[in-house]
């Protein structure tokens, strides 16, 4: 097998409901055995884990009897209520035996749109790791609802991810990879194993959700991989079946498919715009404004302004759209719907006569915005 010679130091390992069950659907013991000693092994040897596991809601429905996971939200909060405790109770059994002690963090959408919960999040997996236990991360679909639950952990493992500059971001599922087409069609296909970039050409790949297990599919792990490439963090999916895989993936050998991150990564602000937070509107540039913030790295002007998507406040983050509404950016404003309005076309030295007062001369400064997100 090929390796490389980079050793990350900090890995974050996500794992997914169907690499955690067994055939009849209970929570397999004899798998989550063989995870936990590698991540145990992992820890001996001076390095950061965390691990972001799904399978709250399946082990809730073990326990209650439930055939078919439930598709209405306070059926999924329920049933995730029940089986949380019996998921960690299974993960702190198996440690036990390792001398590790995990930590339970549950998170939901929210906890990464609010900067301060952000930072507390990231401030108590810090303290974590420094206490040497072995942080487990789960969506809270306890409370979760449609609009601020993640949906999968894909996404949250990514998130994560980025927020505790890991090295590496292991994707453990019931797949080998990204494949150029459907394997589960029977289609003609080949595993692709290293991706330099996510383009559309990538992102055309990914399919929909497979299986009754869990939510995510290989959709939701390309948007992950978005996340966690600009973030500079690796990300690797691999199969969760495959012997001692994630001491493979740490020795560097070529398992499954490996996400390249980026040379230059976003730091934790922009990182936060760019994937934590939520848009709140939209605000519309003339050509020559796109022109001067795609090619020049300038700040957003309200000269360059032809107008705006929706309600938004001071300090909320917007999109930054072309004439033909695609989004070439998303940022931090300065300025309210209703006075972008006002100023929208007009110089900074009008400003003030304007609206009665100045506070900035962008309405996005560039500190404040990424590009191409």
């Amino acid at each position: 097998m090929k390796h490389t010679n980079e050793s990350p130091n900090r890995i974050v390992v996500k794992v997914g409901t169907s690499s955690l069950v067994s055939d009849g659907g209970s929570l397999d013991r004899e798998k989550m055995s063989a995870m936990v000693s590698q991540l145990a092994a992992i820890k001996r040897q001076g390095k950061d884990v965390i691990l972001v596991s799904s399978g709250a809601i399946r082990a809730g429905m073990e326990r209650i009897g439930m055939s078919e996971r439930p598709k209405n939200i306070p059926e999924q909060q329920a049933t995730a209520a029940i089986g949380q405790s019996a998921l960690m109770q299974t993960y702190s059994e198996l440690l036990s035996t390792y001398k590790v002690v995990p930590g339970q963090i549950l998170l939901t959408r929210d906890d990464f749109h609010h900067r301060t919960r952000y930072l507390n999040a990231r401030n108590t997996l810090y303290t974590l790791m420094r206490l040497g236990c072995l942080p487990i991360v789960n969506e809270n679909d306890t409370v979760a609802t449609d609009e601020i639950k993640f949906g999968e952990n894909d996404t949250l493992a990514a998130l994560v991810a980025a927020c505790v500059d890991a090295d590496l971001l292991l994707n453990l599922s019931d797949v080998d990879g990204l494949y150029n087409g459907d394997p589960r069609a029977g289609e003609p296909c080949r595993l692709i194993e290293e991706v330099k970039s996510v383009t559309p050409e990538i992102e055309s790949l990914a399919g929909g959700t497979h299986g009754n297990c869990g939510s995510g599919g290989m959709r939701t792990k390309i948007e992950a991989a978005k996340i966690a490439t600009n973030s500079g963090v690796r990300m690797v999916i691999a199969n969760a079946s495959c012997p001692n895989v994630i001491a493979d993936v740490m020795a560097g050998k070529q398992i499954g498919t490996r996400f390249l991150s980026k040379a230059v990564r976003l730091n934790h602000k922009k990182r936060w715009i760019a994937f934590g937070s939520r848009v709140r509107g939209g605000i519309i540039v003339n050509d020559g404004a796109r022109k001067m913030l795609v090619e020049c790295g300038k700040s957003l002007l309200s000269a360059g302004i032809l107008g705006c998507k929706g309600r938004f406040e001071v300090g909320d983050l917007v999109a930054v759209l072309d004439e033909s509404s695609n989004r070439i950016a998303r940022g931090l404003t300065n300025y309210n719907s209703d006075e972008l309005a006002l100023i929208k076309g007009k110089r900074s030295s009008e400003i003030e006569a304007i609206l009665g007062h100045k506070d900035f001369d962008e309405v996005i400064h560039r500190d404040n915005l990424v590009m191409g997100i």
